[in-house]
């Protein structure tokens, strides 16, 4: 089968600046002229992927190894140049030039495949339009999601009151590789993100039966997640109330166990010794992407930190057990394949399991709740807590708040040991919490004897723009970090 010749464009330089690609059709490739051939651009798998993990090393869930540890990848000193300089907060640039941003980078790779599809498919000859229509949509949602992660990691927190001035990241909407581009306000990325995805709803499926394609639901429970951020509670809990009537379905983890000497598939349900099931067969899968297989996960990279363990023994009844703690860490030792790594008194993050980085069922449900404790009945965001926590602690009770403020730190807290290392999920909470002084904190990290600590609200929270993207795009304004 030929390969569609605007998939090589995303590694051949999406900006790097060359010649007008549309010179010369290369032998072996397609220009894409049928509608089947947009199909085959969205079905490409590096679609699914999401943002890499690497923000993780800048939250208070990471623990460093120390030096020479007997688990070398959790090991400071061996650290690449990018973790280290974020694990230590360092200032300026955390990449040297010319090195690849894994999560900047790929990103606009995937919006670049996702504006050709959305600028031509409806120009084909060749098609239903109701399906090409379709096929436009799922592209626009992908877009917005990708720009969600893009604002939310390299832009300060949205803010209603600065939000227009504040720096956010360029809004590609061609695919142009030669073009420069501006920066774009905060602003206007999160309303380019809510247009893309209204606009986009109408045309998507209502039922959908692969769970990387998004459906009508998938578009309102993305709409709560981007108004949870914007601090747009009523907004974000209409939605997620819409997208619950459709989407409910758990998983229950107390039927799961782990074993050691496997990295993918130590997790296992018992009745049948099947591996924890990927995103596409996961139930609770509303619509998936997925971390990439490079720098796309911090599997046996870092400890959990102290702050992150305390949370699970938070809340939980005498005797019970919560099944996230128990399946996707390891204490003490691990095993995986022939080597087994010893850290007296520490854990490590070890579940091998491919976690949702869109949006699925249970943090759909965390959204409701944290927008009824924050602006409706905590009754009803207890009642959330209670379902989820059913399926995620053996021997769960229902939980109680004296005020809604007790029900809304039930709600952060479960929704920490719900997520932990996904993504950038943990790096957006704390810059959104830390707009709430009754929330906003401090980070340290250790390494050997010293300590270095990141105070709420610091620029350093904010990635910076890739200095090898600065090279080609030298008037880029950059925050000062």
């Amino acid at each position: 089968m030929k390969k569609i010749f605007f998939a090589l464009l995303l590694t051949t330089g999406v900006f790097t600046g060359c010649k007008d690609y549309l010179d010369i059709k290369p032998k072996g490739y397609t220009i894409p002229a049928l509608f089947e051939d947009y199909q085959k651009l969205l079905n490409d798998n590096a679609l699914n992927n999401s943002s890499s993990a690497y923000p993780n090393y800048l939250t208070d869930d990471v623990q460093a190894g120390i030096e020479k540890d007997e688990s070398s990848a959790t090991d400071y000193t061996l650290f690449s140049i990018l973790k280290r300089n974020l694990y230590s907060f360092a200032h300026g640039a955390i990449l040297e030039s010319g090195n690849v941003d894994t999560f900047y980078e790929s990103a606009y790779s995937r919006i670049f495949t996702y504006n050709t599809v959305i600028n031509n498919v409806e120009n084909v000859t060749d098609g239903v339009p109701a399906l090409k229509k379709q096929l436009k949509a799922e592209a626009m949602v992908g877009r917005a999601f990708e720009y969600l992660n893009l604002v939310n990691g390299y832009a300060v927190h949205y803010d209603a009151a600065t939000a227009a001035t504040d720096l956010g990241v360029p809004l590609v909407l061609v695919e142009d590789i030669n073009k420069k581009y501006i920066r774009n306000t905060v602003a206007e990325v999160y309303a380019f993100i809510l247009k893309d995805l209204r606009e986009a709803q109408p045309n998507l499926a209502t039922k959908g039966g692969d769970r990387f394609r998004p459906t009508k639901s998938a578009v309102d429970a993305l709409l709560s997640k981007v108004y949870l951020y914007m601090g747009n509670y009523p907004e974000a809990l209409q939605n997620a109330n819409e997208s619950l009537l459709v989407n409910k379905a758990l998983m229950n983890y107390g039927d799961y166990a782990s074993k050691m000497g496997v990295t993918y598939g130590r997790v296992f349900l018992e009745s049948n010794k099947t591996a924890f099931p990927t995103l596409d067969k996961n139930i609770e899968t509303i619509w998936g992407r997925q971390t990439a297989t490079s720098n796309g996960h911090v599997f046996a990279e870092v400890y959990a930190s102290p702050d992150l363990l305390n949370t699970y023994a938070n809340d939980l009844p005498a005797g019970a057990v919560d099944k996230r703690l128990s399946l996707f860490f390891c204490k003490d030792f691990a095993q995986f394949g022939g080597n087994v790594a010893k850290f007296p008194g520490r854990t490590i993050w070890g579940p091998y399991v491919e976690f949702n980085m869109a949006i699925s069922t249970a943090e759909l449900m965390l959204i409701a709740a944290e927008a009824e404790a924050r602006v409706g009945d905590a009754s009803i965001a207890l009642k959330h807590l209670d379902v989820l926590r059913k399926s995620r602690i053996v021997g769960a009770t229902p939980l109680a708040a004296a005020t809604k403020h007790a029900a809304l730190i039930m709600v952060l807290e479960e929704r920490r040991r719900e997520m932990p290392f996904q993504g950038i999920n943990r790096l957006v909470d704390l810059k959104r919490l830390n707009k709430d002084p009754d929330f906003a904190k401090a980070v340290s990290h250790t390494f050997g004897t010293q300590t270095v600590t990141l105070p709420a609200n610091d620029p350093r929270y904010v990635l910076p723009i890739p200095p090898k993207v600065l090279a080609i795009n030298p008037s880029l304004p950059v925050l000062d970090r």
